[in-house]
């Protein structure tokens, strides 16, 4: 995942509309793309932007208040500039029962974020508390980017953090 501090440029580059219209077959209205078409902005900038959000609404025939109701119900997208690496620790009451705080504690301090939500002062990781991962089997989850992670322990943080550069 990509992030920049600030947009650059229009979400909807010639190749993303294109995108964007190819898929506009497959739902049945526009408004139906709106989870699509924010994944567009997040990806082409790293976070959802009052800029991008404009745009899309634009885009989709939709009232920008329509747009960022969405964006802000899901914790999926980002509403401010994050590190090249998010990562959510779950920190569900049967996670926290087995561990999960300590790795959160654990993982603050080895990204140098000090604090949820912040970003590390090399960019590299933003770090959030997630209500659930869905994984009460394999406590204490955490997600990295994409990369769901099961079990994990504070002994453990450094080493995985140094696979994310």
């Amino acid at each position: 995942m990509s992030s920049h501090q600030a947009p650059a440029g229009p979400v909807f580059t010639p190749e993303r509309r294109a995108r964007l219209e190819e898929m506009s077959r497959r739902y049945p209205t526009r408004q139906a793309l709106l989870l699509p078409a924010l994944w567009m902005a997040q990806e082409a900038h790293g976070w959802v932007s009052p800029e991008a959000i404009d745009e899309i609404a634009s885009e989709l025939g939709l009232t920008p208040a329509l747009v960022r109701g969405v964006v802000t119900f899901y914790t999926m997208y980002h509403t401010h500039p994050v590190g090249r690496h998010f990562i959510q620790v779950c920190t569900t009451s049967p996670c926290l029962m087995c561990g999960s705080g300590e790795v959160l504690k654990a993982v603050l301090e080895h990204t140098g974020c000090g604090e949820l939500g912040a970003t590390s002062p090399d960019g590299r990781f933003t770090v959030i508390e997630t209500e659930c991962l869905g994984a009460c089997g394999f406590v204490a989850p955490m997600l990295i980017d994409d990369d769901f992670l099961e079990s994990v322990t504070p002994d453990q943080v450094p080493e995985i953090l140094a696979r994310y550069p």
